[in-house]
């Protein structure tokens, strides 16, 4: 099991000592770095900046929204950033959801998983450059016909040949059927909350989504690329107290009450009433509460807390599941120490 380290996406602001964390998590033998992008930074200029002092750790998006870009030019960033990494970039993508997507983008948000096949249909064909780019969808037309527009539109090839025509496609999902589909059209998954104990139903989706392949890609290099929060601590419960504000931010926070991705998973994890309780404190203003509403239980059932002999002994499960890369999410001052326990000192 590689690991990774999250970025994340930034709040008011850069996040100090970013460029000093992604040199660190190299120097430590991570295997790839990673960002994301919500309402406010974008998730590749930042693996730009920071991935120019790199020589080796891969560099990810974590994900890029669908809604932000065009397939063509989001394959444009994808086969830019290629290049200029000398072949280490990772695509991840992902739909995020109707509060974003409306709300900021200005786009409806109907068959989000029907729409994302389209995507990286498009960004296969340009990655490919094998002909001209064209593709007659329900959600992406290229060229754009001609009774839409001035009739002037003809298909077209990037320019740039591409570093590589198998560039990684990962999608971000957390739905069974989204799982799926990753499974069927993607390169590797990106999961939220992955927990060992659903590591069988895991499984089960990413089959059904391999027996559906199109192409000849092998399943036996899909990746499964799980962020994970780590926090080393006093106890477990010491270190859980950290971990608590970020979860209660995702299954109370995020969405709407009745459109939370995220808090479904927790729900099938069997915290639906826990994440009523911690849901209803954070739409009514009190995160403090919410926070405290978030059982120790569920924080092990998704994170590595605790002393290192407490994560040490929590290894092995987390090793024994369908995960290739585990994506430390954590206070970026506490990373030789994570690693050091993770990597088996």
């Amino acid at each position: 099991m590689r690991l990774g380290y999250s970025l994340g996406y930034w709040s008011a602001g850069p996040p100090p000592g970013a460029l000093e964390t992604v040199i660190a998590a190299e120097r430590l033998g991570f295997d790839s770095v990673w960002t994301s992008e919500a309402y406010g930074s974008d998730a590749f200029t930042p693996l730009a900046w920071w991935g120019s002092r790199t020589t080796s750790v891969r560099l990810g998006t974590a994900i890029a929204q669908i809604s932000a870009r065009t397939p063509t030019a989001t394959a444009m960033a994808a086969l830019t950033l290629d290049h200029l990494s000398g072949g280490r970039f990772v695509l991840g993508l992902g739909a995020s959801g109707p509060q974003v997507v409306e709300g900021w983008y200005g786009q409806p948000y109907p068959r989000p998983l029907a729409r994302t096949r389209e995507f990286v249909a498009v960004v296969r064909q340009v990655l490919a450059r094998e002909a001209p780019v064209a593709y007659d969808g329900a959600f992406y037309r290229l060229p754009l016909p001609s009774d839409e527009g001035m009739g002037l539109g003809k298909a077209l090839k990037p320019t740039v040949h591409p570093l590589r025509a198998d560039l990684p496609i990962h999608l971000a999902a957390e739905g069974p059927k989204n799982v799926a589909l990753a499974a069927e059209i993607a390169d590797g998954w990106l999961p939220m909350f992955y927990s060992p104990r659903m590591d069988a139903e895991y499984r089960a989706l990413l089959a059904d989504g391999f027996a559906a392949r199109s192409d000849d890609r092998d399943p036996a290099g899909f990746e499964v690329v799980a962020p994970v929060p780590v926090v080393l601590g006093e106890s477990v419960e010491a270190a859980a107290e950290q971990i608590r504000p970020f979860v209660a931010l995702y299954a109370g926070g995020m969405g709407a009450k009745g459109a939370n991705f995220h808090r479904n998973v927790l729900d099938r994890l069997g915290y639906a009433q826990v994440c009523d309780e911690i849901q209803a404190h954070y739409l009514a203003g009190d995160k403090a509460r919410a926070a405290a509403a978030v059982p120790v239980d569920l924080v092990r059932d998704v994170a590595l807390v605790g002393t290192p002999d407490d994560v040490r002994a929590q290894l092995p499960a987390w090793r024994s599941t369908a995960i290739t890369t585990l994506v430390v999410q954590g206070d970026p001052r506490t990373l030789p120490a994570v690693a050091a326990v993770l990597q088996g000192d």
